[in-house]
């Protein structure tokens, strides 16, 4: 065991967890900053993960840091989808006023893909 490998096992679990997620926030922060100042059409927490990934690859960060507050995370990980879930339960009603609507645009769809899969096979047949 490496002296920072025993110095963050000697501090106690919710000290270990308050590290560890400020680790993982940080790292969030820095890829919001970085897609900010960038003007990357991606995530900035995606960018966060990709910067953390390489974190650990590098050796710069070790994962024993983030492991208390990586599982805590996954305890609760059920939780933190109920706002999505309350919202898509919210739009329930909306998506059958816009029924007859969503069922046009796909059937519009799904004929202009036809169409145009049929033009493209008798255009590029051989000898047509």
């Amino acid at each position: 065991m490496t002296a920072a490998a025993s110095i963050t096992a000697s501090l106690p679990a919710p000290v270990r967890f308050v590290l560890g997620l400020g680790i993982l926030v940080g790292f969030a922060a820095a890829g919001q900053a970085l897609v900010t100042v960038t003007r990357l059409p991606l995530p900035g927490s995606v960018v966060g993960l990709a910067l953390l990934w390489a974190a650990l690859g590098l050796g710069v960060v070790r994962l024993h840091w983030l492991s208390d507050a990586a599982d805590g995370l996954l305890g609760i990980l059920g939780l933190l989808f109920v706002p999505a879930t309350v919202g898509f339960i919210g739009y329930l009603s909306a998506g059958a006023a816009w029924g007859l609507w969503l069922l046009v645009m796909t059937a519009g769809l799904l004929v202009g893909s036809a169409v145009a899969g049929l033009l493209a096979s008798r255009l590029l047949r051989p000898g047509g």
